[in-house]
């Protein structure tokens, strides 16, 4: 009996220590860390270019009576710019982003102006729209947390140039008009996403790909000899605008210094 508790005593000791070793303390294992959260709230400011259409409703009216001589007709044509500007962003949720912005385009876009019932014979010219600015509000909803699909619209003004007129040989016609100022609205719409792609980190730095119409009113302009730069007296071009842009522009935004994750 002796032998047995002896054995019995022992199995139990061993059976203990196994039992503690199994109990000890469990190596140290930090707690994942949060996903990223964004936040697109604060000022950003912008620059890039791109290229764009204008179209023109055209008529020929009578410089003294302002009658219509002409039916109305589109004309049009294409050229490029380039742009910059600034904005300021509100986030109030993890789904929708406001924010108002102002920016300016610079470049040549051109299009067609004819008058195909000059005394001396029907004469064409090209003006350029060089220069306008547009300030508006934007509305988005985030595809993703660094991915903005947004719509925009606003206030708009443009410069057009002066357009010298030639007849059908291609010499000058000893006629042209002055360049204007015109006052209009647009609306348009794009995406903007970060770019911090392909392993790359660049806090901050964004691009976005915009598509704007903007709408001029009509203007009558009449026109003018060469010579003298006083009208004619007999045609005058009646036409508004309507121009087409698409552009891409890389963007900084002063807030992002990086994502805000949980820490422990």
């Amino acid at each position: 009996m002796k032998k047995i508790a002896l054995a019995l005593t022992a199995i139990a000791a061993m059976t203990g220590s196994a039992s503690a070793a199994d109990l000890a303390a469990r190596p140290y294992v930090k707690a994942p860390m949060a996903a990223p959260v964004a936040n697109w709230t604060g000022f950003y400011v912008f620059g890039g270019g791109g290229g764009g259409l204008s179209n023109s409703d055209q008529s020929i009216v009578s410089t003294p009576t302002g009658t219509p001589l002409t039916i109305t007709q589109r004309q049009g044509g294409s050229g490029w710019f380039g742009t910059v500007g600034l904005g300021y962003d509100w986030q109030f949720n993890s789904t929708w982003v406001a924010g108002v912005f102002a920016d300016g385009q610079f470049g040549s876009i051109k299009s067609t102006v004819q008058d195909p019932i000059f005394p001396g014979g029907p004469i064409t010219g090209r003006q350029k729209l060089e220069d306008s600015w547009a300030a508006g509000v934007r509305l988005g909803w985030l595809v993703a947390p660094n991915v903005l699909s947004y719509v925009n619209g606003g206030y708009s003004g443009a410069h057009f140039s002066s357009t010298p007129f030639t007849n059908l040989a291609g010499t000058p016609a000893g006629v042209h008009l002055n360049g204007y100022n015109r006052n209009g609205w647009f609306i348009g719409g794009g995406v903007e996403n970060s770019l911090n792609i392909f392993g790359i980190s660049s806090p901050g730095w964004f691009m976005k790909t915009e598509y704007r119409s903007a709408f001029y009113d009509t203007k009558t302009r009449d026109e003018l000899l060469d010579a003298t730069n006083l009208p004619t007296g007999v045609n005058s071009v009646r036409a508004n605008s309507w121009n087409q842009t698409i552009s891409t522009s890389l963007v900084y935004r002063f807030n992002w210094t990086g994502p805000v994750v949980a820490k422990y």
